[in-house]
């Protein structure tokens, strides 16, 4: 004996069921719960203490101008170019090494610096900076 008609047994079921959904969800949940402890060992050690403070060793930087004439003045010292390239190898040798600070005048020519540039990496230097004047405001 059926209650409802003979087509009803015919038609599609629309609903999800959920419970097998369900159940595989709570077993993954379970073996999650019991393998997590499992992965976390962990070597207990009793490691040496050690208090030490970053070394930050500025390295000195050396003062190098060309005037309008094409002068050249290493730390404030007029020197010619002989001179200049014995104290960029002495210079060169520390450790250390300095860095270059470039100073120009703005009506040098462009051969001096490039002539003092070529010179320096030349000689060993690996650091030129060139320095310049901010603009002010007019």
């Amino acid at each position: 004996m059926s209650f409802g008609s003979p087509d009803k047994d015919d038609d599609v079921m629309s609903e999800i069921n959920m419970t097998p959904l369900v159940d595989v969800m709570l077993v993954l949940l379970i073996i999650f719960i019991i393998t997590v402890p499992v992965i976390n060992h962990a070597v207990k050690l009793d490691l040496p203490r050690a208090v030490s403070q970053p070394n930050d060793v500025k390295p000195a930087h050396i003062n190098v101008s060309i005037d309008a004439g094409g002068v050249i003045n290493w730390n404030g010292t007029t020197v010619d170019e002989q001179a200049l390239k014995g104290n960029i190898a002495a210079a060169a040798a520390q450790s250390p090494q300095p860095e270059l600070h470039l100073r120009a005048d703005r009506k040098t020519p462009y051969e001096n610096v490039a002539r003092l540039m070529a010179a320096a990496q030349a000689g060993g230097l690996a650091k030129i900076g060139f320095v310049t004047e901010p603009e002010t405001s007019r």
